[in-house]
């Protein structure tokens, strides 16, 4: 269904959408309200035409509720308390609950939850390592209900507002302190490869490698999930090798945990035998033995950056640029690394 041609220069009325759609001008607030009282052909009838008209409600129209809705694609480890904290600490501060959402390991939220959010009305959205759909972007649009995703898994495009980390320049430091101490069979287990930030981290790895003229060997490189045990199960796999790395950098600090448990089955001790580092300095960073040295990534400031502009894009008059910004990571260096056996001998002079 296409709109007039002069549709892109014009803004249209509910009352004209609903005659177009054939509707009343409430049924169409309906739609907007995420009431569920519509027939489902005409809600679609009348979504189309609001994408195509590139409809936007007026902020003095949409009268919110007082909740910021955070949706993560997993929900099960210590990492999103971080970010639940730095978002509730927004939220607090500014009188606001917050509803948290999971999609069930999707980078994308289900049809049914972009109904729900339009329903509630919230003063905006926060998405962690997900994003939106193009009808979902348009139906929030259409709504004047913000969104920014923190730590997206792809690029989200040049229009939509992101928080980040400088994850490439984390992979880096963490493998140059590794290189620095003397390594040069340094393994890797990654992130998944479809998420943006597994992909710099490793790219981080792989440039400090070449840059202190190591080969990179693509069979120390492995590829898991980000989850314990993944962790446990790859470093058993780089860990059983006759030709085992000395140091293995992980690509965030649960899957250096899951390391941990591999090495002390095969009964390696860390960080004589083998030095790890990790990625994000959870608060279990500290307290593992020995204590991990690992990544610093700002969760909670990245949490609490994303909560306050999705606010400020709420209050704005009008439309704004898309702002994308990336926290910087910091290496944070504890007890698991240390020279590898025989570097005194083995390091080149």
């Amino acid at each position: 269904m296409r709109p007039p041609k002069s549709a892109g220069t014009q803004t249209a009325t509910l009352a004209e959408i609903a005659r177009e759609a054939g509707v009343s001008a409430p049924t169409v607030s309906k739609v907007l309200n995420g009431r569920a009282d519509v027939a489902p052909a005409t809600r679609t009838r009348v979504e189309e035409l609001l994408r195509a008209y590139g409809y936007r409600r007026r902020r003095a129209e949409a009268s919110r509720s007082p909740l910021i809705d955070l949706v993560f694609h997993e929900l099960e480890s210590a990492w999103a308390m971080e970010v639940i904290r730095g978002v509730e600490n927004v939220a607090r501060d500014a009188g606001l609950s917050v509803v948290l959402s999971e999609s069930a390991g999707r980078l994308t939220p289900g049809r049914t939850w972009a109904d729900q959010v339009a329903a509630r009305r919230p003063h905006g959205v926060v998405l962690v390592l997900s994003g939106l759909d193009e009808s979902q972007r348009a139906l929030l649009t259409s709504r004047s209900i913000p969104f920014v995703v923190m730590d997206p898994a792809g690029d989200p495009g040049p229009d939509v507002p992101s928080i980040g980390a400088t994850n490439w320049q984390g992979g880096l430091a963490a493998t140059r302190h590794l290189v620095d101490l003397g390594h040069t069979r340094i393994g890797a287990i990654s992130g998944p490869s479809r998420m943006m930030c597994s992909r710099a981290r490793v790219d981080g790895y792989r440039a400090a490698l070449e840059t202190a003229g190591l080969p990179v060997d693509p069979s120390l490189v492995v590829t898991g999930d980000f989850h314990h045990d993944a962790g446990y199960r790859l470093g058993l796999e780089l860990l059983r090798r006759p030709d085992r790395p000395t140091a293995v950098f992980t690509g965030n600090d649960l899957q250096a945990l899951g390391l941990y448990e591999a090495a002390r089955e095969l009964g390696l001790r860390i960080p004589e035998d083998v030095s790890v580092v990790g990625f994000d300095d959870l608060p279990v960073a500290r307290w593992v033995g020995p204590p991990l040295t690992t990544v610093r990534q700002p969760l909670t400031e990245m949490a609490e950056a994303a909560a306050r502009l999705v606010l400020e894009l709420g209050r704005a008059a009008e439309e704004r640029a898309a702002t994308r910004v990336e926290l910087a990571t910091s290496l944070v260096v504890r007890s698991s690394t240390a020279a590898p056996a025989g570097s005194r001998e083995d390091r080149p002079s």
